[in-house]
């Protein structure tokens, strides 16, 4: 079945749970205030795209492709990205709500998160190395046999790392954050000094 192909459309306020997207790919799209909710976008591709303050909360993404799409302001609970095509995944995350999302076993090598809250995601055997978390809340997030290697946490917080069960070599933390690496030591941090 041959697929649609779209390439500079902007697509604004669409409810695309009513009308929904046409199965395609979609090349330097941008989508702007739409909502997919519960959407399935299974077997799409987008490419070079950018989502503003867009609702993907449960969005279906079996085999989505996405390669350098850009998130910004974006509610995106409960996504499943280790469901999308492995392929040039690529994408970076500005302002985005992330919470109760699944990077399981998925490689999102230097991806950047701004300003987001990624609360309860699992990054569970995730090679997240090079990722840069700036400035996000990771309450919550599970780290278990993930690849940190060369990740900056150095501006995010409420974070809990486990050195022993994942990759740490030349990851980046603040002093401030640092209890995030050590608590399940069960020890006393004086932070008054």
């Amino acid at each position: 079945m041959k697929q649609s192909y779209f390439s500079d459309e902007n697509f604004e306020n669409k409810d695309l749970i009513q009308h929904p997207l046409e199965k395609g790919e979609y090349e330097n799209c941008t989508f702007r205030n739409c909502n997919f909710e519960y959407a399935n976008l299974s077997g799409f591709s987008f490419t070079d795209c950018e989502l503003i303050e867009c609702n993907l909360s449960m969005t279906k993404l079996v085999r989505t492709a996405f390669h350098n799409v850009i998130f910004k302001e974006c509610k995106m609970f409960g996504l499943q990205f280790n469901d999308c095509n492995a392929f040039g995944l690529s994408f970076t995350f500005d302002g985005c709500a992330l919470n109760n999302s699944v990077f399981y076993q998925t490689s999102i090598k230097k991806t950047v998160f701004k300003n987001s809250r990624l609360i309860e995601v699992d990054f569970t055997e995730c090679d997240a190395s090079n990722v840069v978390f700036n400035n996000c809340d990771l309450s919550g997030a599970v780290f278990d046999a993930a690849n940190l290697e060369k990740a900056d946490f150095r501006t995010s917080v409420n974070y809990s790392i486990d050195p022993a069960l994942n990759r740490l070599k030349k990851a980046k933390f603040s002093l401030s954050e640092i209890y995030g690496l050590l608590y399940k030591l069960d020890i006393e941090i004086d932070k008054s000094n």
